[in-house]
């Protein structure tokens, strides 16, 4: 499309110049400009036809300028009307390559206008200097313009441009997975790093964070005796990002790796440390984990680009939903209100009104799904918040009390570790609304980044035999694992059902 166009703007500044040529050249009857301005049109006739063709592309526009250079040259001691085609090839090249094009195009004007100038009459005049100084000006002019129409030209990209260049790099990454030997997962990479780090300098805890925003994020801690010593450390954390360097104060030190890692620990206090050389040790760790580092923002950008396209495609089918399922089910509800109102007999007015019953549940049903796959945890300010928002609307349609109990800490755990949480909580109080025939649910939801628990249990018939037609369960599991989490689902002490999400 975009070469369609420059085809047509190109086509029609020369048929412009030809036309304004034309008219003075006609009225003075001046046969040597006459027959230059045949030479003229026979040189753009040719230029049009291989633009079409589209070959010689980057050549072309400098082979038109030089002939019509050459065209004009002849006229210079006889009539310099036909000067004005010198202003064509210089936006006929700014439209097709650029401001570079105009330069070549006017370079090779004046090569050959002024080498056979001074061929034919050994000098130029300083009339002939002014004229040709003038369209030369003239045409850099033109060019500058055709260079803005160039540029927007290629702003102005196919729709099908984006799925291209997807296809593109998707097929390079596929072809990249068998080189990438330490895979994309993020946690065991960020476990690679804490295990690296935790060889080099004797620590009871440490932690890998990467930026979110305008905070860090920790992906994964270790703590040897297992209770949270890492508070200072993960203030250092922050100022070593900010500050783009290592510190170390007391026994909590930091420092970044690369631009997307920061490394932070306490260092154990019953070892016999060497303070200096702790120090130096640390410096030496950002050049040495560089590698890890890269390899972990890989696995970080592939992960954004998985949750990025699974949210398209919730969206699409969320709206495909709305305005076609839905749509059509509500239709047979009103054909079925139309055909209750004159029964044939009491016995198929009980059936209409059986009938419509049903179709209002499975409205419902329908749009709850489209509810369940427009929400996003990336709307809410934390997973609890998204998870509390979700219940809200769930316990509205449903008239089932919903309780939801939040212990979240302020740091948010990684994008994707929320989303799936927040789809395994919302299938289980999905599946506890539509099956367990419970009177309430209560929803625990505890997040100390890294760490997180989620519950959910309800006080209905409990563990039920799976049907077949059900996968969210399985699709539950899937979820889990994902992301390393541990997915428990167990009969509730008392009545119902239990279902336990972790992660550690």
């Amino acid at each position: 499309m975009t070469g369609l166009r420059t085809q047509r703007i190109t086509v029609g500044a020369r048929l412009f110049a030809l036309v304004a040529l034309s008219g003075p050249i006609l009225w003075d009857h001046n046969r040597t400009a006459m027959v230059a301005l045949a030479g003229v049109a026979g040189v753009w006739l040719v230029a049009s036809l291989v633009e079409r063709q589209q070959l010689f592309v980057r050549e072309a526009p400098v082979v038109e300028a030089a002939l019509t250079g050459l065209v004009c040259g002849l006229t210079l001691g006889d009539d310099q009307t036909v000067f004005l085609a010198l202003c064509v090839p210089p936006f006929v090249a700014a439209v097709t390559r650029g401001l570079m094009g105009t330069l070549l195009a006017i370079s090779a004007e004046l090569v050959t206008v002024v080498g056979l100038a001074l061929l034919i009459a050994g000098r130029i005049s300083a009339e002939q200097s002014f004229t040709i100084f003038t369209w030369t000006m003239a045409g850099l002019g033109l060019g500058m313009i055709g260079s803005f129409v160039h540029a927007n030209l290629e702003l102005e990209v196919d729709e099908l441009a984006p799925y291209l260049d997807a296809q593109r790099l998707i097929r390079q990454l596929l072809d990249l997975s068998d080189d990438l030997s330490s895979g994309l997962d993020v946690t065991a990479l960020a476990g690679s790093v804490v295990s690296d780090v935790g060889d080099q300098i004797p620590t009871v805890g440490l932690a890998v964070y990467v930026p979110r925003g305008e905070v860090l994020m920790p992906l994964v801690t270790r703590s040897v005796d297992g209770q949270s010593t890492l508070e200072d450390a993960e203030e250092l954390a922050v100022e070593s990002w900010a500050r783009s360097e290592p510190i170390v104060h007391d026994l909590a030190f930091a420092f970044p790796v690369g631009d997307s890692v920061v490394v932070a620990g306490r260092l154990s206090p019953s070892a016999d440390l060497d303070v200096i050389e702790v120090e130096r040790t640390i410096l030496r760790l950002p050049e040495a984990l560089r590698a890890k580092s890269v390899q972990l923002d890989t696995a970080m950008l592939f992960s954004d680009f998985r949750d990025s396209a699974s949210a398209d495609v919730r969206k699409r089918l969320a709206r495909e939903m709305h305005d076609g399922v839905a749509q059509d089910i509500a239709s047979l509800g009103y054909l079925v209100d139309a055909l209750a109102a004159r029964p044939a007999d009491e016995k198929q007015a009980k059936a209409f009104a059986m009938l419509r019953d049903r179709i209002t549940k499975i409205v419902a049903e329908v749009r709850q799904s489209v509810l369940t796959l427009r929400t996003s945890i990336g709307e809410s300010e934390t997973l609890g918040v998204a998870i509390g928002a979700v219940a809200r609307h769930l316990s509205e349609s449903s008239r089932i009390p919903i309780q939801v109990t939040l212990d979240e800490h302020s740091t948010r755990l990684r994008p994707e570790v929320e989303a799936e949480l927040f789809r395994i909580t919302q299938e289980a109080i999905n599946n506890a609304i539509k099956h367990a025939r419970c009177s309430s649910i209560e929803v625990n939801c505890q997040v100390h980044a890294p760490a997180a628990l989620i519950t959910i249990a309800d006080d209905g018939r409990g563990l039920q035999a799976a049907r077949s037609d059900s996968h969210g369960l399985k699709i539950m599991r899937e979820r889990a694992r994902l992301i390393g989490a541990d997915l428990s689902i167990t009969d509730n002490p008392g009545a119902g059902l239990l279902v336990t999400v972790r992660i550690a």
